[in-house]
């Protein structure tokens, strides 16, 4: 509980700030650390404001006390109101405060609060003294443990009893300082804390990784969580991209603050920076008051941007300004606004070749990507498979109340399944079972395209070379599993293939399936983006470059384009 609390919103930050127990005791018997003061003597907290130099003199002091001593600790702040301007008593919910479990649990807030300082504001963060003279034993040690760990930012200060002043003693208050040859080094036990800390948050995200690939993924973020980085995340569509994003950000120590994600690829550019870097009022059409964004939105903690690949050399142009100077300025603005914010970016996309073809920005690419994590596809994490299955059939969109049993038949058409919608393609197939299957789930009650181990709109894989896949056989193969062993080694003695660049030979297979899933779709939009798995307006998008849909006329309505044959 805060006693005497003023406004926390100051026009000017405070520059001193004194942080102690309360010296005057507690209502009923005196604690056994509590020995009779001399006459005449004031306390060590008031000895302490009567020695400070003008100079040095506090603005804000903090005041703690137990339930007993709350009395009496406001009696001494109004005491400390002749030299603080600004005093203020905080009643902890402490029964014993010898108890160091206790202590540390009622002190550990005030400890992040003080040492965190003001995320959209650093300047704010007061410099602390420390008195050790006031409190119980166990409190004393505590604080040394804080300051020295350097979960806290404060210089350590001792009043001296007044009988050992001037001798042996010339001054009545001394610095602390434990800056000695062998003196434990506490700061190790920080770095620990820290990475158990990641590794709780990271633990929190619920992200499945039974299969070895997920298991090396998560050790590395684990690892990464914890610092100030950018991360850039590669990984397929319907990977789990932004899951991975964010439990980068529950390991890190932003976790409390914001979690914002945008997917760069489905605004067009003009809207897409505005969502970004938000807008004054008037600044074009429409824009009828200011707008807070996104980085704005997520002062304090991460912005996930999806896609990162998709944005248009105007807009990288932009993030770039962001990241470098760490401040931004609103379309149509002429201030600057500092923004503290960790950035982590995805993409499915090769960026390096988009670099190398002028395609993206180099000062950019290496901008975000402090660290890169690579997300494999399902196809890569089979053993992934029961755990997924089990948590999507929990979830709360599936009707079912017990998880349904699924067959060896159907088990092994999942796992040989090659997965070109990722987890978001698994999740609505498990999603669907809810609905069509009563005590289990069969080969029969799996979708066509599972069954025939073709993606959906595809004909299955015996089609041939002059079948739906001869777009894809010169570069990857997607139509069905992976060959393994043997199998493997007899299908590249019969038919090589030239080896291409990933980045091309994705593309390739990416295109082949998307026009082949037009055509069998008939040319129809929402059908064709509804089979593959993928966002309507990023189908749009796929298309339109490939010279498949018009470019938007001006004043046409959207139902209005018309494809043309591929």
């Amino acid at each position: 509980m805060v006693y005497n609390e003023p406004s926390m919103v100051r026009a000017e930050p405070s520059r001193r700030l004194l942080l102690t127990w309360s010296d005057r005791g507690i209502d009923g018997p005196a604690p056994a650390h509590h020995a009779a003061r001399p006459a005449g003597d004031r306390g060590p907290v008031m000895r302490l404001l009567e020695h400070t130099e003008r100079r040095l003199r506090y603005q804000r002091a903090i005041v703690l006390t137990v339930p007993a001593g709350v009395q009496r600790a406001q009696a001494l702040a109004q005491d400390m109101r002749t030299h603080v301007p600004e005093v203020q008593v905080r009643e902890l919910p402490l029964e014993d405060p010898s108890d160091y479990a206790a202590l540390f649990s009622a002190l550990s807030p005030l400890v992040a609060e003080l040492g965190d300082g003001s995320p959209a504001a650093p300047a704010a963060t007061p410099e602390i003294d420390l008195l050790l003279s006031a409190g119980t034993p166990q409190a004393q040690t505590l604080w040394v443990i804080f300051v020295q760990a350097e979960l806290l930012r404060a210089r350590m200060l001792q009043v001296i009893p007044a009988a050992f002043v001037p001798r042996p003693h010339p001054r009545a208050v001394r610095e602390i300082r434990l800056d000695i040859d062998g003196f434990p080094r506490i700061r190790a036990l920080r770095a620990e804390v820290a990475r158990l800390r990641a590794e709780t948050g990271v633990r929190r995200a619920a992200v499945i990784a039974d299969s070895e690939a997920m298991r090396a993924l998560m050790a590395r973020v684990t690892r990464v969580a914890p610092s100030e980085l950018p991360v850039l995340i590669f990984g397929e569509t319907g990977a789990g991209k932004e899951l991975i994003a964010r439990a980068l950000h529950q390991g890190s120590s932003r976790a409390a603050g914001p979690f914002v994600a945008e997917n760069c690829g489905a605004l067009a550019e003009s809207v897409l920076a505005s969502e970004l870097f938000g807008h004054e009022a008037a600044a074009f059409t429409g824009a009828h008051k200011a707008h807070r964004g996104l980085f704005e939105q997520a002062q304090g903690g991460t912005i996930f941007l999806d896609e990162v690949g998709e944005l248009a050399p105007q807009v990288q142009a932009m993030l770039l300004r962001v990241l470098q100077e760490r401040s931004l300025r609103r379309v149509g603005g002429e201030r600057a606004i500092s923004v503290d914010v960790r950035v982590v970016a995805a993409t499915h996309r090769d960026l390096a070749q988009m670099v190398r073809d002028g395609r993206f920005r180099e000062d950019l690419y290496y901008r975000l990507s402090g660290v890169a994590l690579h997300v494999p596809p399902l196809r890569e994490r089979i053993a992934d498979l029961p755990a997924m299955i089990r948590a999507f059939q929990l979830e709360p969109l599936g009707r079912a109340r017990r998880p349904l049993p699924v067959t060896a038949a159907a088990m092994r058409a999942l796992a040989e399944y090659p997965w070109p919608g990722n987890v978001r393609q698994l999740r609505s197939e498990v999603l669907r079972w809810s609905v069509f299957c009563d005590d289990q789930v069969d080969l029969a009650d799996l979708s066509l395209e599972l069954r025939s181990g073709a993606p959906s709109g595809r004909p299955p894989a015996s089609a041939g070379p002059g079948g739906a896949d001869a777009g894809v056989n010169a570069g990857v193969n997607v139509g069905q599993p992976s060959p393994r062993g043997p199998q493997r080694a007899a299908l590249g003695a019969a038919a090589p293939r030239p080896i291409l660049p990933l980045a091309e030979a994705v593309e390739r297979a990416e295109r082949a399936a998307i026009e082949h899933a037009f055509a069998a779709c008939a040319h129809n939009l929402s059908r064709t983006a509804s089979a593959l798995g993928i966002q309507r307006n990023t189908l749009k998008r796929k298309l339109r470059q490939w010279g498949h849909l018009e470019a938007p006329r001006p004043g046409a309505r959207r139902r209005g384009l018309r494809a043309r044959a591929s």
